[in-house]
């Protein structure tokens, strides 16, 4: 066979470089300058990953149960190494070894421009997608805040659409190879809720083609190209399973889970999946995903403040008061985002991309538009959450999997990706029929669409309220200053919008015109596609976005930590109660009760906010009115918590000499019989005492007290505890570790024993007379068995990859 290297090689090798030198000179600081991209949730990550990097560092081994956070929780959340290395070592591979998290924009660039060739996208138009979608502000916004699972699923998700379009239209073969080892990546990148989006763009595209499919008589053909892909997905599953399963098996007791009690007190209802009013706590306005044309649609991002630009009117008016103190309390409500959200930046597609959406809407293939623009309606739709509550309400109670997910604006990653998809659909199809006169009328509809919007923007924009809620009760100067600011912002912005999409019309017009040649407008299209978004993307993401590579500043040993660090006991735990489940610095150093992670165990949320926050203010009240002791907090001893800060300074530590320890023979039993009983009575007991079981879900011996046994820690491990215990009768041990159900194993001498729950959290164990050894073993199959069977898909995987682009090429060959 032989290769035409200009047209069939070429074009691919300007599209690689083009994306390399793109992604080399946007985050030249990462290259050039030995900096790193400064994301705070990685900084949180790291702080409560830092125990079970340091284990595997020191033994090779996993740490499969993080001690670090919220006094226990299983470690598949947080940092595990799975067996995906052929998974990761394809990932390295694709990214040119470009370094991590940059490189999933590279991949985000080169998947996309892979999607637009499997729809017979000619490469250079393609070149203009890809960094339409790899630049715009969602990616660049979400990379800078640390989501880089998240950034990194979505970077796949065009891959996986390209395999399962080639099954469907041109190369079943090919397809399903692709299929099969773009899924697996995708689910590598362990992000669930993007996945999930994935999925119904899938479910959409599906249906679109089995209604085609049957229109033309072929339902053999469609059940074929189902039943491979049906494989292909099997396959990919596999290469996930240890984590899939350890994630969904987790799930249950986490937060996500359904509560016990009668009354949740955690930050859900009590269902099972997340409350309503914490899943759409992020919600897009009715006409904000107007962001998408207009970036400052609503004033651009929250944390903007308008104070900050010395040419600003609240600046201004600021500087005309002769009151400093006024002035500052003012300058906090001059954030320039008018919106519903407390927290938000805008997800702008860009003005260009917008004119090809409508271009596409007018002249790709009607299936492709349905396709699209029901994805793209669907995406903004749950966008609004709250703010369309009958809708996604509705889907919320009763969509499977649905209620598992938060920040819903996370959707409008459908428009996102379906967008710039039909826009050089329809651009293609547009470029291949030429201009006549149905087709110039068509042309110009998508430019008033458009850009006609764009002016009506710049000329009403004054009849908006350009006010947050709340904002009605500042002094009238001020607020009208505050509106004539964000005003100007979305009069110029819209602006700026109509002149790209202008831009824009007027290439493609002239190369239809036969003014300017295919090569020069498709470059110049790309070329005002990357200015448009990269001008964007960089008030969003700058020079304070990155660090020394070399800077754990975060994490800078405090006094305090040092103080405590003194302490060799193999275990105990710190409170910090500032801002608990917000905290992973703590993690870094300790065993920490607070945290920061996206899921943690539902019964020990529902015993901080019920208990140890009540415990906490208790403490804080007696600190106020002069008190330093810490004595009579059931809780937070039975957690063995022998260390609570309240700052970076030695005076800042308070030690609890109550803390019970390790471990302890309880002096006596409380038989409960429900989880509210359960949780009540832990709330009250003092656990030195006196121990809290549900005896509806555990049996328990007699107990008998022998006041002077003890019980000793002799090893701590991530993955194993061993006790020493003597006592001359049966007792119940109550052990300071978190109890879970699902991988734990005790022996006594070698012999299995029942992990017992006490006091709502925690393990115990019914222990005989005499001195023992007790071991607790975390083993779960979800990981030995699961990961076990990963591997082996893996190896599956990548021998259908290879062989479908062997067996591809040899077609390709016999046909020349």
């Amino acid at each position: 066979m032989k290769i035409n290297f200009k047209r069939q090689v070429l074009p691919h090798v300007i599209a690689v470089l083009a994306f390399l030198i793109v992604t080399i000179i946007f985050f030249s600081p990462v290259f050039f300058d030995s900096k790193s991209i400064s994301q705070e949730d990685i900084n949180q990550w790291k702080g409560g990953a830092q125990e079970l990097i340091d284990y595997r560092n020191e033994t090779g081994e996993e740490g499969l149960w993080n001690n670090s956070q919220f006094a226990g929780m299983p470690a598949y959340l947080v940092n595990i190494q799975w067996s995906d290395g052929i998974i990761s070592g394809i990932k390295r591979v694709a990214s040119l070894w470009l370094p991590h998290p940059v490189c999933n924009i590279f991949l985000a660039f080169l998947c996309f421009y892979i999607m637009l060739l499997a729809f017979k996208v000619r490469p250079y138009l393609a070149i203009a997608g890809a960094l339409a979608f790899g630049l715009s502000s969602y990616m660049i916004i979400g990379l800078g805040a640390g989501h880089n699972a998240r950034i990194g699923a979505i970077a796949f998700m065009p891959l996986v659409i390209a395999g399962i379009h080639l099954t469907f239209t041109k190369n079943k073969i090919l397809g399903f190879g692709l299929t099969t080892v773009a899924t697996a990546l995708e689910l590598r990148e362990g992000h669930p809720q993007i996945t999930y989006y994935l999925f119904m763009i899938l479910v959409v595209y599906g249906i679109v083609q089995l209604v085609s499919f049957v229109k033309t008589n072929r339902t053999k053909d469609f059940a074929i190209t189902i039943a491979l892909l049906l494989v292909a997905g099997v396959i990919a599953l596999g290469t996930s399973l240890g984590r899939m399963w350890s994630t969904y098996e987790f799930s249950k007791y986490s937060q996500r889970g359904k509560s016990e009690l009668s009354t949740s007190l955690s930050e859900n209802e009590n269902t099972e999946g997340l409350s309503k009013s914490y899943a759409f706590k992020y919600s897009n306005g009715i006409l904000e995903p107007f962001v998408m044309m207009i970036p400052d649609y609503y004033g651009g991002s929250s944390g903007h403040l308008l104070v900050q630009d010395k040419d600003s009117e609240v600046l201004k008016a600021l500087q005309r008061i002769n009151d400093p103190q006024t002035a500052n309390q003012l300058a906090r409500y001059t954030s320039s985002y008018w919106g519903s959200q407390p927290y938000t930046a805008p997800y702008y597609a860009g003005a260009v991309i917008c004119l090809l959406f409508a271009i596409g809407c007018a002249f790709a293939e009607k299936k492709y538009i349905i396709w699209l623009a029901v994805v793209s309606v669907l995406g903004i739709m749950l966008s609004w959450g709250s703010n369309f509550d009958s809708f996604n309400y509705f889907l919320f109670n009763y969509l499977p999997g649905y209620n598992k997910f938060r920040s819903v604006t996370f959707t409008m990653i459908m428009p996102m990706l379906a967008m710039p998809l039909l826009g050089l659909i329809g651009l293609e199809n547009l470029l291949s029929k030429g201009l006549n006169k149905e087709t110039q009328k068509k042309f110009f509809i998508a430019l008033g669409a458009t850009g006609g919007f764009c002016l009506l923007v710049i000329v009403f924009a004054g009849m908006a309220s350009f006010t947050r809620e709340g904002e009605g009760q500042l002094p009238l100067w001020f607020l009208k200053a505050l509106q004539d600011d964000r005003k100007s912002l979305l009069r110029g912005d819209a602006f700026r919008s109509l002149i790209f999409i202008l831009i824009g019309f007027a290439l493609i017009f002239f190369h239809l015109k036969k003014k300017l040649s295919f090569g020069i407008m498709a470059a110049a299209l790309a070329l005002i596609v990357l200015i448009d978004l990269w001008n964007v993307d960089s008030r969003y993401f700058g020079k304070d976005n990155y660090k020394r590579s070399r800077d754990n500043s975060f994490f800078n040993l405090t006094e305090a930590d040092k103080e405590i660090k003194k302490d060799k006991d193999l275990s105990y735990r710190v409170y910090n109660p500032q801002g608990t489940f917000m905290d992973a610095r703590t993690s870094y150093y300790h065993q920490s009760l607070g945290g920061y992670n996206g899921a943690r165990l539902r019964r020990y949320e529902e015993l901080f906010n019920g208990c140890i926050q009540k415990e906490t203010n208790e403490l804080i009240s007696s600190i106020q009115n002069g008190g330093r002791s810490v004595s009579g907090y059931g809780v937070l001893n039975m957690l063995n918590t022998k260390y609570i800060v309240f700052g970076a300074t030695k005076n800042a530590i308070l030690k609890n000499d109550e803390a019970l320890g390790n471990a302890w023979f309880a002096p006596s039993i409380k038989k409960v019989n429900s989880a509210d009983e359960e949780f009540a009575a832990t709330c009250e007991i003092d656990p030195s005492k006196e121990a809290v079981i549900d005896v509806s879900k555990f049996s328990v011996a007699e107990n008998s007290y022998d006041a002077s046994a003890s019980i000793k820690l002799l090893k701590h491990k991530p993955n194993e505890l061993v006790y020493e215990s003597n006592s001359s009768k049966d007792g119940i041990a109550v052990f300071s570790e978190i109890y879970y159900p699902k991988g734990w194993t005790a022996t006594i001498d070698g012999n299995e024993s029942e992990i017992i729950r006490a006091n709502f959290v925690l393990r115990a164990l019914n222990v005989p007379a005499g001195k023992h050894t007790i071991t607790f073993t975390f083993a779960p199959a979800a990981y030995t068995v699961g990961d076990s069977i990963a591997l082996i898909a893996c190896i599956l995987m990548l021998v259908i990859f290879l062989g479908s682009i062997a067996w591809s090429f040899k077609q390709k060959a016999s046909e020349a």
